[in-house]
């Protein structure tokens, strides 16, 4: 089911609309026929924005959304509390001890209760560390939760799984494939990611530069490689200008910096990787000098706090702080400084000094591979997602583009819902958030599984109707659901979904929209 693309033809469509986007070269009548046939399909002009944040390792959500209710808290703590360091937590209202072990259950306190409206005849709670989510969801109803989530062909049973003729997402269970999976529907090697493919459907829709709809602040991702579009990568203080200071000099010259600008968008001759590379040059240096003055600086009161004396620093900035569980102090937390800068660039979108009407951005941060060790890793990892996405609500809400902007979750895989001693291994189905003002919050859209326990025989297979083995879990809820739900709020129509999403065909057609979305 991994759809590739014929390679000359996708560096031919990259190349030639990534070139008439930057240095004003007219595109191919094929192109122009496309971008006019993708505006058509267009029927919102407002600004819109998704934003992926990937957690690399695979993230144990089984210990970021938790089911207290009585049946669900028994297997939990039966089946996480295990030598050497169990990982259960504890149960709703449990005092903190401050004594306790840095990381600990008993140091963090109860798990905190959530009320979805639709609590499907059980109960919840969140980690310990996300008071900020918790508010989110309940409160705010700005959050919501994807249960049991994850990449798949089709619709699968525990039966159908079993069968080794029936279509299953390759390579399970391995990292770099699924992580090129949740963002490009395909195992490693797959180069079309379904952020990027979005972006392609309402390119059109851009005004003076497409190079800027699908942006990363965390480094290369395939989640936002299109055939059409070329990701712009950007770094947490904006862009990343091409040898030249922000007066165009090199060496305190600025006819070396003119110099050192021509050779690196010219080529000498035809040949194909030269006539690349100056072609990347050319885009890099007008982009630099476009966002050079269209972003606001970091330290504006909109995005951070200014110094009182000398120049911006980004690891004193009080709004890019969170309280660090592990010892109570307040620590730089790196994710947030990604979203400032991804608001940086929303801010230039909606002030019309870039011309986006349609965005997609990537974020990411890394250290979920959490075999061992995990209260402590964890604890610190979640009290960072914690802060950074309600500086980056807060943030939104500010800029009043709340309702313009989702943000949704995604990680390689969700972990074991078995412990191994004093971690988890790898799973498949996880949970995750989707946050924004358009977002339906304070409910679960999707059905989160039933947990079970090993038997005699060590095997849980026969425990729950969604383990599949050791705890991992089989998901309930598809990746292609997930992104025609936010493609159809992004403005794309039903042929388009079909067309980025080719699973999403093998799915009900009332089941393809997961309703967490207002229009």
């Amino acid at each position: 089911m991994t759809h590739f693309q014929n390679p000359s033809r996708r560096h031919f469509l990259r190349h030639a609309s990534a070139m008439s986007a930057l240095v004003g070269t007219a595109a191919p009548l094929a192109l122009n026929l496309s971008a006019i046939g993708s505006a058509a399909a267009q029927s919102r002009s407002e600004y819109r924005a998704i934003v992926c944040l990937f957690f690399y390792g695979g993230n144990d959500a089984y210990n970021m959304v938790l089911p207290t209710d009585a049946a669900s808290w028994s297997a939990y703590t039966a089946t996480r509390n295990q030598a050497p360091d169990p990982i259960a937590l504890l149960a709703p209202g449990t005092a903190p001890n401050p004594g306790a072990a840095a990381g600990s259950p008993a140091r963090l306190g109860g798990v905190l209760p959530i009320a979805p409206f639709n609590a499907q005849g059980r109960s919840f709670a969140l980690h310990p560390v996300m008071g900020n989510l918790r508010t989110m969801f309940d409160t705010d109803k700005r959050l919501a939760i994807l249960p049991n989530i994850g990449p798949l062909v089709m619709p699968t049973s525990k039966i159908q799984y079993g069968q080794s003729g029936f279509p299953k997402p390759a390579r399970l269970f391995s990292h770099n494939d699924q992580q090129n999976t949740w963002q490009a529907l395909g195992p490693e090697g797959t180069s079309r990611g379904w952020g990027g493919r979005l972006s392609d459907a309402v390119m059109a829709v851009n005004g003076r530069s497409s190079a800027f709809t699908a942006i990363s602040a965390s480094g290369n991702a395939v989640w936002l490689d299109g055939d059409q579009v070329t990701q712009y990568q950007v770094n947490t203080t904006g862009a990343i200008p091409l040898g030249v200071d922000t007066a165009g000099k090199v060496y305190g010259s600025a006819t070396v910096g003119s110099t050192l600008q021509r050779l690196a968008s010219s080529a000498r001759t035809a040949h194909p990787f030269e006539l690349d590379a100056a072609a990347v040059g050319q885009r890099s240096i007008a982009a630099e000098a476009l966002l050079r003055t269209a972003l606001r600086p970091a330290s504006d009161p909109a995005f951070g706090t200014a110094p009182a004396t000398g120049s911006y620093n980004p690891a004193a900035d009080p709004k890019l702080m969170y309280t660090n569980p592990l010892t109570g102090n307040a620590a730089f937390n790196s994710l947030a400084q990604q979203f400032q800068v991804v608001a940086r660039m929303i801010d230039a979108s909606i002030g019309n000094r870039v011309g986006m009407r349609r965005q997609v951005f990537f974020v990411s941060m890394g250290g979920f591979d959490t075999h061992d060790g995990q209260n402590k890793v964890h604890a610190d990892l979640y009290a960072r997602i914690d802060q950074a996405l309600k500086y980056f609500d807060d943030t939104l809400g500010g800029l009043n583009a709340r309702s313009r902007v989702t943000t949704f979750t995604a990680s390689d895989f969700g972990r074991t819902f078995t412990s191994n001693g004093d971690g988890t291994d790898h799973g498949w189905g996880s949970h995750h958030f989707v946050m924004g003002g358009a977002v339906k919050g304070g409910d679960l859209y999707g059905a989160c599984p039933v947990l079970g326990i090993k038997n005699a025989n060590n095997s849980d297979f026969d425990s729950s109707p969604d383990q599949i083995g050791n705890g991992a879990m089989l998901p309930r809820t598809s990746v292609d659901q997930l992104g025609a739900t936010l493609g159809r709020w992004f403005g794309l129509t039903d042929l388009q979904l079909l067309d980025v999403f080719p699973n999403l065909a093998n799915f009900d057609p009332i089941q393809r929209n997961l309703g967490f979305l207002t229009a």
